[in-house]
């Protein structure tokens, strides 16, 4: 199992306060949520002296695991994984939160509860709102923008659906739908981490109040949605841009233009000679 960030289980209520044992676990790779069928690898430190064995049992395991010192005399106890162990979690379970107990010798020295996901689960790494014109702010930012700004939306994902190429985002920010693409440039997210980019370019509404409003993102083909609060603050931005020029009607219209241009030209030299 590769290593991960351990995701903290509370022991028991004042445990850490009181010194007592204390239970955490992780999954397959950081920041992942444990799985339905998924590998977990348990932990447990500050158990008395002389404690020689641990084992942790959840209706949610497919087997108890038994925990070792890390070393000698080490209050310390960790997992280890020998050939034909299966210690992951459960495949015929639903989502949701199930308890963990740790016991020594048949006594209860900790209890926690693990929290598991579906299989294949969004991992969402970053979902952010910027102005177009700045670096983009990180997950969970409180940056602001303001009414009428061009702005980037972008997503990453560690664990994309597969053939999941295009993620609609609604939000009363924007005139509508906003359309992430796969593979988006953005030119402030590397994603050296191996998540999959989706990105995408809108406005801010003009006549949008100041205020906090959602973001909402449907992917997983319909089965994760995940919301982000964006802040508006600031008057408008100011647009030097004529309405009609703005958007995918520039070109039409400067087109127009010319072509006006050229017939008025025309127009003036027939009367002249």
């Amino acid at each position: 199992m590769a290593a991960a960030s351990a995701l903290v289980l509370s022991a028991a209520p004042g445990a850490a306060a009181a010194g007592r044992p204390h239970l955490s676990y992780i999954g397959a790779v950081p920041g992942v949520r444990v799985e339905v069928n998924g590998p977990v690898a348990f932990g447990i430190d500050g158990m008395p002296a002389g404690t020689d064995e641990v084992t942790v049992t959840s209706p949610a395991l497919v087997e108890p695991v038994p925990l070792t010192p890390l070393g000698k005399g080490s209050v310390e106890f960790v997992q280890t994984d020998g050939l034909g162990t299966r210690h992951r979690i459960r495949g015929d379970i639903a989502p949701g939160t199930y308890p963990v107990t740790a016991t020594s010798h048949g006594r209860t020295v900790a209890t926690a509860r693990i929290a598991v996901v579906a299989e294949g689960s969004a991992m969402i790494g970053r979902f952010v709102l910027g102005d177009a014109k700045r670096p983009l702010p990180g997950d969970g930012d409180r940056s602001a923008v303001r009414p009428g700004s061009d702005v980037i939306v972008i997503l990453t994902d560690r664990q994309p659906a597969a053939g999941e190429t295009s993620l609609t985002v609604k939000s009363p920010l924007f005139d509508g739908p906003l359309t992430l693409r796969k593979g988006e440039d953005d030119p402030g997210c590397k994603c050296d981490d191996g998540s999959t980019l989706y990105g995408g370019r809108i406005a801010v509404r003009d006549d949008i109040p100041a205020g906090r409003y959602p973001m909402t993102v449907v992917s997983h083909h319909g089965q994760e949605t995940t919301t982000r609060q964006v802040i508006v603050a600031g008057p408008p931005v100011p647009h030097s841009r004529l309405p009609w020029l703005i958007g995918g009607g520039a070109a039409v219209a400067l087109a127009a233009l010319a072509a006006f241009a050229v017939r008025h030209g025309r127009r003036k030299r027939q009367a002249i000679a």
